[in-house]
């Protein structure tokens, strides 16, 4: 029994509502729905949920606008539905902090994945915040209270900076990070528009946690979008 994973679907198709509604309740997870921007908003903010169901074409308020309200106050996973195939909805959705993109028209598998796949990223990463002692990687473990970080057991000369962009991405693990979300919450500044920062910031640390840092292992690249830290890291 999934016990207390809550899901909100914001989104005014009523009939896709049911459909996906008849699915998560099959799998045992707990579902609340809004058909309008501003009252799925207010559930949004208020509710305690383990991923929200957002479409990006809402009425009065859209969903690329909800989502930035969300994002002011929760990191809770958020899995955009549009019915646009534009690549520039896609990346646009990604820079406000979404965590993964579906396209309608799509299949209830690929959904049903997708949703599994983040709540489960969701809650291994909230008892792994939750212990605040380290963090252990394939080859890699991150101390969170004295910052040292060992590769094969061997210690790492890292920056305080190349330490928060490493175990930023790596308690993200396989979520991807546009440059400008990088910037931002490792930076703690806003972000400059300067591309090469990132990507030099970037190249650094590879060069110290890579094995080969022209093929890189940890931290991907993933193109016309920024990085993630390999699901298999």
């Amino acid at each position: 029994m999934r016990e207390k994973i809550r899901i909100l679907i914001i989104d005014d198709d009523q009939e896709l509502c049911s459909i996906i509604e008849k699915y998560l309740r099959n799998a045992e997870y707990t579902v609340d729905i809004s058909y309008t921007g501003a009252g799925g908003l207010n559930m949004a903010l208020t509710g305690d949920y383990h991923l929200i169901v957002l479409d990006i074409m809402l009425p009065q308020i859209n969903g690329l606008s909800i989502l930035t309200e969300i994002r002011k106050q929760s990191v809770v996973p958020v899995l955009m539905l549009t019915a646009k195939n534009e690549e520039s909805d896609k990346v646009r959705g990604l820079q406000l902090g979404a965590d993964d993109y579906l396209t309608k028209p799509f299949s209830m598998a690929e959904l049903m994945a997708r949703i599994d796949s983040l709540v489960r990223r969701y809650t291994t990463f909230n008892r792994t915040a939750g212990a605040e002692k380290t963090l252990n990687l394939k080859h890699l473990t991150l101390d969170t209270q004295t910052r040292v970080v060992l590769l094969d057991n061997k210690v790492l000369a890292l920056t305080g900076k190349e330490f928060e962009l490493l175990y930023f991405l790596a308690a993200h693990k396989g979520q991807i990070f546009t440059k400008r979300q990088i910037y931002q919450q490792v930076l703690g500044d806003e972000y400059a528009f300067d591309d090469s920062n990132i990507m030099s910031f970037i190249s650094k640390l590879r060069k110290k946690i890579e094995a080969d840092a022209a093929q890189p292992f940890f931290i991907q690249t993933v193109r016309g979008v920024g990085y993630r830290f390999n699901q298999e890291g």
